[in-house]
């Protein structure tokens, strides 16, 4: 999976050590479009194709033509979606905030946002989103959490689809993208203007396909394997180390 590089502007002083922005999960991305292909899916080699891991970290992956045009994630790990313990994006106004108001120091900033924020922050009970679904009837905090996790996915493919003209494939991945049914119809619901539309037995069952027959748009459910992506570039890497060195 190509990566999304942009370059961030830099003050002078600094220009010698460079900004990028760099996306994540680009294992899980490249497995998926294996898959897809494997499947048939069209879309993986000429479509558009928006890549949802949603697992304890979460990111999504605009792909148009098999080439991904964008990620959910940036410099870090922690930005784009909430997550289990990582808080997304947040206004870069916030740090200088803190440490004006908490004496918050850089140390304490980096723990809270990628160990004490996201499900776990607003929830202020659990980063699972099982014990949040278990709870939210009766813990408002619960549901705030569950509710936050489920717009902001919305969003982000809703902001992709915008910039890839369109959807084709949906594809949802990782522990909470492969085996919470709930949390994807609530992502999917209002999405009908983009053509997706959920079968809701298939959902229901986490089938392979989740979408209906009248959606225009495909919604899958993959169960991602970025193990076997590593050892399949692993031995790309000590075959071509082997080649060189054979007399």
């Amino acid at each position: 999976m190509p990566r999304v590089a942009t370059i961030l502007p830099i003050p002078r002083r600094y220009e010698s050590k460079g900004v990028q922005r760099y996306g994540f999960h680009g294992l899980s991305y490249t497995f998926l479009l294996q898959e897809l292909s494997r499947t048939g899916d069209s879309a993986a080699a000429r479509g558009r194709v928006v890549l949802a891991h949603l697992g304890n970290g979460a990111s999504l992956a605009a792909v148009r033509d098999g080439k991904c045009i964008d990620t959910s994630m940036g410099f870090t790990p922690a930005s784009g979606l909430v997550m289990s313990t990582r808080s997304g994006d947040l206004d870069p106004g916030i740090m200088s905030f803190l440490a004006l108001t908490e004496a918050m120091d850089a140390a304490t900033y980096e723990k809270m946002v990628n160990h004490e924020s996201g499900l776990l922050g607003v929830s202020e009970t659990s980063s699972d989103i099982r014990d949040l679904l278990a709870c939210e009837l009766k813990d408002v905090r619960a549901a705030e959490a569950v509710a936050l996790f489920c717009y902001q996915a919305k969003k982000w493919i809703g902001a992709f689809a915008g910039a890839l003209g369109g959807l084709d494939t949906l594809v949802f991945a990782g522990g909470i993208g492969e085996n919470a049914a709930p949390i994807r119809a609530r992502i999917c619901e209002g999405l009908q203007f983009l053509g997706v539309e959920l079968h809701e037995l298939r959902n229901a069952q986490n089938a392979p396909l989740v979408s209906s027959d009248a959606s225009r748009v495909a919604v899958r459910v993959i169960r991602t394997d970025e193990e076997s992506v590593i050892a399949a570039l692993t031995i790309e890497v000590l075959g071509a180390d082997l080649k060189r060195i054979d007399p």
